[in-house]
């Protein structure tokens, strides 16, 4: 956004915006530093889990509110502690990572600023706290710091910047009834997305009731005991992937044990319990050295945790093979499972839908071709599998489970008919469940949309009516700035009579 740079009547460097829609009556243009006491960057230490001192960071504010009970202490105490400490009506802005975010302190804790963030304290004869807060999360205040942001690897903006960001400034009574208008607006909007939100965390229990009934059996109780007279038996059926296995590993083929079920849940009639490597082959993923740039192309996916993000339809990765490549890798065939077995997402999965390789984070399971693919997918996503996938990880920061501990771990096996018959009913319930959380995710958008033109809308003097009575802004600086330089005229004569009684001496 250009800016070009008008006298007011005051003889004062008034900021105009070329591109924005002239103020109303009463208002001005002002910068962020002319409404602040100078800005503070914040003080330089460690976090750590104890103390009586918080240490408020970047991470702290960027949900809009503050957590304090989540909110670290301070390693050591600043030497001018009381230079660094938070006080209601305080406004922290962060310089770097989240580069923006800001957050008005009230009911502070006893509490300092980190290094990361920049303290305003708002002049309150000239700008109401909250008036200034708002503006900070309007779309205006935000195209402005896209702009000074600076930075390769980490956008951040310093507080010379930030004292330069044109605010447009109403009357003191205005800003109150905006601040009001905004508040009583918001009320109502936080209301209807709460409740968005709530409905959508509804669906998502809802699809994991609907999983857990599914391998239960309960999901096609009706159509099992209408159906078995022509259901194979899931022993036929091992039998064939018995063969299956032989035949694919030849001579390294060996007889699994038999499973120890008195401990387990009982399964519905013509069902067993079998392990990972009963219904399928279990590849463990690898990376292709990153310094051969020649293994690296766009012929095939090499799919890492964050590409499983797309659950039942995989078909893209942020990185990729070259045919090279996938010769140094383990090709998977597509509607391969891939489950990510280290690391705080342990327990993601996706079901791949074109040919390709992972990382070594992901063991990925080929199901024999007697079992469904789906069928599995479904399973590892269930809550049942997703429990005994962290149950069996390794007690440590970062939760393993290992090649042999995962193809142990054990799922129930319907006959194959009933293996599609599950998939079908949990495909056409998903469905529904799809459609309607798209729709609340449309109303989430719609509602910040909403929100965004309440703040455009109020910053553009359009929310509120205005008051012909209110002192206008611009009358509000002359009186402060006179107030000010009359305070800078009593210091200079004081300090020069001392400056005479001390020549004397």
């Amino acid at each position: 956004m250009e800016l070009s740079k008008n006298k007011n009547s005051t003889g004062a460097e008034s900021i105009i915006s070329s591109t924005h829609p002239p103020l109303p009556k009463g208002w001005v243009w002002v910068r962020l530093g002319e409404t602040c006491s100078e800005p503070q960057y914040g003080w330089t230490t460690k976090a750590r889990s104890n103390g009586n001192l918080h240490l408020l960071r970047t991470t702290d504010i960027t949900s809009g509110s503050i957590d304090w009970d989540k909110v670290p202490f301070c390693e050591k105490e600043p030497l001018e502690k009381e230079k660094y400490i938070l006080k209601e009506g305080d406004i922290v802005i962060s310089r770097a990572g989240s580069v923006g975010y800001s957050c008005l302190i009230t009911n502070p804790k006893n509490a300092v600023f980190g290094s990361y963030l920049i303290r305003f304290r708002p002049l309150v004869s000239i700008v109401n706290e909250r008036y200034l807060a708002v503006f900070l999360k309007s779309p205006f205040y935000w195209n402005l710091i896209s702009e000074k942001s600076i930075g390769i690897a980490i956008p951040n903006v310093n507080a010379s910047k930030l004292k330069e960001i044109p605010i447009p400034l109403p009357p003191l009574p205005e800003q109150q009834r905006i601040v009001s208008k905004i508040e009583e607006l918001f009320t109502k909007l936080d209301a209807g997305v709460d409740a968005l939100k709530k409905a959508k965390e509804q669906i998502k229990r809802y699809r994991q009731a609907v999983l857990k009934y599914a391998f239960e059996g309960k999901l096609t109780e009706e159509w099992r005991e209408a159906n078995m007279d022509k259901l194979e038996s899931v022993s036929v059926l091992l039998e064939r992937i018995k063969e299956e296995r032989k035949n694919k590993l030849g001579k390294k083929y060996r007889e699994l044990a038999p499973i120890d079920t008195s401990e387990l849940p009982e399964l519905p009639k013509g069902w067993m319990w079998v392990r990972v490597k009963d219904i399928g082959e279990v590849v463990t993923g690898t990376t292709p050295s990153k310094t051969k740039q020649e293994y690296y192309g766009k012929d095939y996916p090499f799919f890492k945790p964050t590409d499983l993000n797309a659950g039942y339809y995989v078909k893209k990765s942020e990185d990729s093979l070259s045919k090279e490549g996938i010769s140094k890798a383990r090709l998977l065939p597509s509607k391969s499972i891939l489950v990510t077995c280290i690391g705080a997402t342990i327990g993601k999965t996706g079901f791949i839908r074109i040919p390709g390789a992972s990382n070594q984070q992901i063991n990925a399971i080929i199901p024999y071709d007697s079992i469904l693919p789906e069928y599995i997918y479904f399973i590892c996503i269930s809550p049942q599998f997703q429990k005994s996938i962290v149950g069996n990880a390794s007690a440590t920061t970062l939760p393993i489970l290992n090649k042999s501990s995962f193809e142990v771990l054990l799922l129930p096996l319907p006959p194959l008919p009933e293996q599609q018959k599950i998939v079908e009913e949990i495909e056409q319930r998903f469905s529904v469940a799809d459609e309607v959380e798209k729709a609340i995710d449309n109303s989430l958008k719609q509602a910040e949309r909403l929100r965004q033109s309440i703040l455009k809308k109020a910053f553009e003097g359009k929310l509120v009516p205005q008051d012909p009575s209110d002192e206008p802004a611009e009358k509000l600086l002359e009186k402060f700035k006179a107030e000010k330089e009359k305070e800078l005229e009593i210091t200079r004569n004081n300090f020069a009579n001392k400056s005479k009684r001390n020549s004397k001496k």
